[in-house]
């Protein structure tokens, strides 16, 4: 606390503080009766009493207090009656060591009952020097503060003196004509105190139950969000892997708990580390590697994915697949990694558990990172076959690496979904068909109206053609009857 405010020091300005208080007192008591007797006999305030000295000594904290509890004028009556001795905690007590709530509470205008209750009980009215204390042979002395409560003066066998529970620190700190000030180790909580504090807090607890209102929805699942269960160490993810895939920290899941790393989580950036390496010094995968670490970021999403305990798939084309992927179609915006997406499957397989399945049903559909699109396998001369047609690719060097978390199958393809292939296969069959704008003829055989009828029905699904089998048959039934058509030119 500053000892000077605006150029007037605190001294001073406590001084006047309690002269006005004593001017106003002494001007409203009743004037002295011919006996000589009065109702209230008023004192002024010294600027060397035992209150003034308190503001200016060491025990800033004390004296603040006393100013917010609204204590001078009580104080200025105790002195002008009696000698006081004001038992002072130290400034760490006050500003450390006490409990941060209850300290709340003490300051809450509501409590101000509490506040003076817990400063007057430091107060006795009358004066004790460290030499009133009683022996370590003698019963313990009680004493009456100004809050009508007890204090115990008590004398340990070591020679230590003790107020109530707080050892004495500074006996006799300041000595003045109309009072002592000892300095004790800690603050002293009366017990009527200590009940209002207990009984305010629990009230407050209560009404700090808030009412419930609207439902809040995870924007990660749009469902409503609900107390999820504890995951036990080890258990995979509770929310799909493409909920952890969305951008955001605060859209992706809690990591899963895991066995390894100080936080007992996954360490997914190792792994991948350790399974590009793999694939380095294996040797035939140079071009998967580059792509994973240089052209695209998918080496730190996978990292972060096995960090939240998901478990990956990696169907990895070698060097000569790589090197039959043309410029357009790396040379697309974010197409490296729709290409890489569609080799990952968030499942953990390994050739046999693969082997087996596509042994057991024939054909099986694994989900990929490239929502919706699969990957379809199926058995091939006592392997594992990923799609079909040109776009297939084989099980070439199964289990490069597999660690538990994360499984590196060598293929010797590089996979395209169907949609793709189909879109391809259409192109191809429609830039077969040539649109001819000649002029009109009439067929003869069949009635020209019905003919062309019949070949407008098969141009309204040439889209859906796939090998150009419609297109065929169309060709064939103009040359049975020998007829021409507006609509096409056979080749």
């Amino acid at each position: 606390m500053d000892s000077h405010i605006y150029g007037v020091s605190k001294q001073t300005l406590f001084l006047f503080t309690l002269i006005c208080f004593s001017v106003a007192s002494i001007s409203a008591l009743p004037h002295q009766n011919k006996t000589g007797n009065s109702t209230v006999t008023g004192q002024m305030i010294n600027s060397n009493s035992v209150l003034v000295a308190l503001l200016d000594s060491h025990y800033t904290e004390l004296a603040e207090l006393v100013e917010k509890a609204l204590l001078l004028q009580t104080l200025e009556e105790a002195v002008g009656k009696h000698n006081i001795t004001i038992f002072a905690p130290r400034n760490e007590a006050l500003e450390r060591q006490l409990d941060p709530e209850f300290k709340r509470f003490l300051l809450e205008p509501g409590n101000l009952k509490s506040l003076q209750t817990l400063l007057l009980f430091h107060i006795i009215p009358q004066r004790v020097g460290s030499n009133d204390w009683p022996s370590h042979k003698s019963n313990p002395t009680r004493h009456t503060t100004l809050c009508n409560d007890h204090l115990d003066l008590i004398t340990k066998s070591s020679g230590k003196n003790l107020v109530g529970s707080a050892a004495l620190t500074r006996p006799n700190d300041v000595t003045r004509p109309d009072g002592v000030i000892h300095g004790i180790e800690r603050l002293l909580v009366p017990q009527s105190v200590q009940e209002d504090f207990n009984r305010r807090r629990n009230l407050r607890s209560i009404s700090a139950v808030l009412p419930e209102g609207a439902p809040e929805v995870d924007p990660r699942t749009h469902r409503l969000k609900k107390s999820e269960p504890p995951v036990m160490a080890g258990s995979p993810p509770v929310l799909p892997i493409y909920d952890a895939m969305s951008p955001g920290p605060s859209l992706a899941p809690a990591p899963a708990p895991g066995p390894g790393g100080p936080h007992h989580h996954f360490d997914g950036e190792s792994q991948v580390k350790d399974f590009i390496q793999t694939l380095l010094h294996y040797g035939g995968y140079n071009e998967m590697a580059d792509i994973l670490v240089n052209l695209t970021s998918l080496a730190t999403e996978m990292g972060r994915l096995v960090s939240e305990g998901y478990v990956l798939t990696v169907l990895a084309p070698n060097d000569e697949a790589m090197a039959k992927l043309t410029t357009d179609q790396l040379s697309e915006p974010g197409a490296p990694e729709q290409i890489i997406y569609y080799h990952i499957i968030p499942e953990y397989q390994t050739e046999e558990s693969m082997y087996n399945a596509v042994r057991r049903f024939g054909k099986i559909g694994y989900d990929t990172l490239r929502l919706p699109h699969k990957v379809v396998a199926q058995e091939a001369d006592g392997s594992v076959k990923f799609g079909s047609g040109d776009g297939s690719a084989y099980l070439f060097d199964p289990d490069i690496y597999t660690d538990g978390r994360i499984s590196v199958q060598g293929i010797d393809g590089v996979l395209f979904p169907e949609v793709e292939k189909e879109s391809t296969s259409v192109k191809k069959s429609v830039s077969s068909v040539k649109i001819a704008a000649t002029t009109p003829r009439r067929g003869h055989v069949m009635g020209g109206e019905k003919l062309d009828e019949t070949v407008q029905q098969v141009l309204s699904v040439q889209n859906e053609d796939e090998d150009g089998k419609l297109m065929e048959v169309a060709c064939r039934l103009l040359g049975t009857f020998g007829q021409d058509s507006q609509f096409i030119t056979c080749q």
